[in-house]
């Protein structure tokens, strides 16, 4: 796993309390990522996460094509990326936040890791079909 930038985590273990504020990048373009991204905006009642679409953003941290390629999150200065990025958003959300924490443990966040590589595998398969339930 490459590094993202000089401060990027891919393990989930910064510490602290819960963050004041956590960017995730998305791609507005795919329908299966709108559909999650408004869930978490749904389940976000303290507006704690700053969702940036790569439809139209400027400014990223990376370039598009990285932050297309894998989820990314931003929390208290870390970039990271795939489940650790999920797990970030997590921690905003106080019904998600257990999940968010437990993802800070090695072992738990392996696990999350895993799954989300396989994930990405069937996920062109899940966009293709959630464009098809929009249309």
């Amino acid at each position: 796993m490459s590094p993202c930038r000089p401060n990027c985590r891919h393990d989930g273990l910064s510490a602290g309390a819960l963050p004041d504020m956590v960017t995730v990048w998305f791609d507005g373009g795919c329908p299966l990522c709108r559909r999650e991204i408004a869930l978490m905006k749904r389940l976000d009642r303290r507006g704690a996460i700053r969702f940036i679409n790569l439809e139209a953003a400027q400014g990223c941290p990376l370039d598009r094509a990285t932050l297309l390629a894998r989820f990314h999150a931003e929390e208290d200065g870390h970039l990271y990326e795939g489940a650790a990025a999920f797990a970030a958003m997590w921690r905003a959300i106080p019904l998600l936040r257990p999940v968010g924490l437990a993802a800070r443990n090695p072992v738990v966040l392996t696990v999350l890791q895993w799954g989300y590589g396989k994930f990405l595998r069937i996920r062109p398969f899940l966009q293709r079909l959630t464009g098809r339930l929009e249309g």
